[in-house]
């Protein structure tokens, strides 16, 4: 096994071993080069969906066990205006999985099945290094802000209204429009200061103690700030994270996989070119519910 640190601050590439015959040394290993490192790039493992979720297994319970994002649809490409495809769009921001929920993830990770000609990158920013950036004034002003999440809520700064992301979730997961694939909890009816889950702007990292920014498109809200200052604010502080040093953009190639900790970095998805087809496989790890329950739901 070769672990070779990207020349950002987050991001490791490992070779010189495959994921679907791994020895628990060697899955060690990469537990501990996640905490290290936050992202790791597994080049052209071409993984099978069970041998995905049985290396994912070696990291928690799963939240989701495998997952295409892709704008497929059968034998045709999805519009740019179908509710699934408004999803994608909104994953365009920066984000960590599953803050929204009462538990957010752990570890997720995604496999190239297929990638276009142009574009279609995935990218991760470090918020250990960005919190470490920040001035004393605003650690200090930070400290002890909190701020709610939510998915509908977010993809309403993307132009998508209620029903059209109800939509866009129940064909990702499958499931008939009627029903909420994230539990009525997550509803935006639901997505106020009694339910929407409430976290911390600063988050200590549970394995490592490293605090890092924990923000990003579906945070809102913070309170004692008024709407407005409160989005500026939040904004403000995801302009000044993602920046270099502090960004690992991978072009993907087919068969890569790369798997992140939702707990110590940002990522997003890059558009291209919607006459292509993307394909992408994702598996997640549940949280802890010791760390990583929101605030208001202990």
């Amino acid at each position: 096994m070769r672990i070779e640190p990207t020349d950002a601050t987050l991001g490791a590439t490992i070779t010189g071993i495959h994921l679907n015959r791994l020895s628990e040394a060697e899955v060690d290993t990469i537990r501990t080069a996640v905490l290290d490192h936050a992202v790791l790039i597994f080049p052209t493992q071409r993984l099978t969906d069970d041998e995905q979720i049985e290396f994912a297994r070696q990291f928690g319970e799963l939240s989701i066990e495998s997952l295409p994002f892709t704008n497929e649809d059968g034998d045709r490409l999805r519009s740019a205006d179908d509710p699934l495809m408004k999803l994608f769009q909104g994953n365009e921001g920066w984000h960590t999985d599953s803050s929204f929920q009462p538990v957010s993830a752990k570890v997720s990770m995604l496999t190239a099945r297929k990638v276009p000609s142009s574009g279609g990158q995935t990218e991760w920013a470090d918020m250990r290094a960005a919190y470490e950036a920040l001035d004393a004034e605003t650690r200090a002003r930070i400290e002890d802000l909190t701020a709610f999440h939510s998915l509908y809520h977010s993809q309403s700064q993307v132009g998508g209204d209620d029903e059209t992301t109800a939509q866009g979730l129940a064909t990702l997961h499958g499931q008939p429009k009627s029903r909420s694939p994230l539990g009525p909890g997550h509803r935006r009816e639901n997505a106020t200061a009694n339910a929407a889950p409430l976290r911390p702007l600063v988050k200590i990292h549970p394995e490592t103690s490293r605090p890092a920014l924990f923000i990003g498109r579906h945070a809102y809200g913070i309170p004692g700030l008024d709407p407005r200052a409160s989005k500026d604010f939040l904004d403000e502080l995801v302009e000044f994270a993602a920046q270099p040093p502090r960004i690992y953009s991978h072009d993907w190639s087919v068969g890569d996989l790369v798997m992140w900790d939702n707990r110590a970095v940002l990522h997003r998805a890059r558009p291209w070119p919607l006459d292509e087809a993307r394909s992408m496989h994702h598996t997640r790890v549940n949280g802890e519910r010791t760390s990583e329950t929101a605030l208001n739901y202990t």
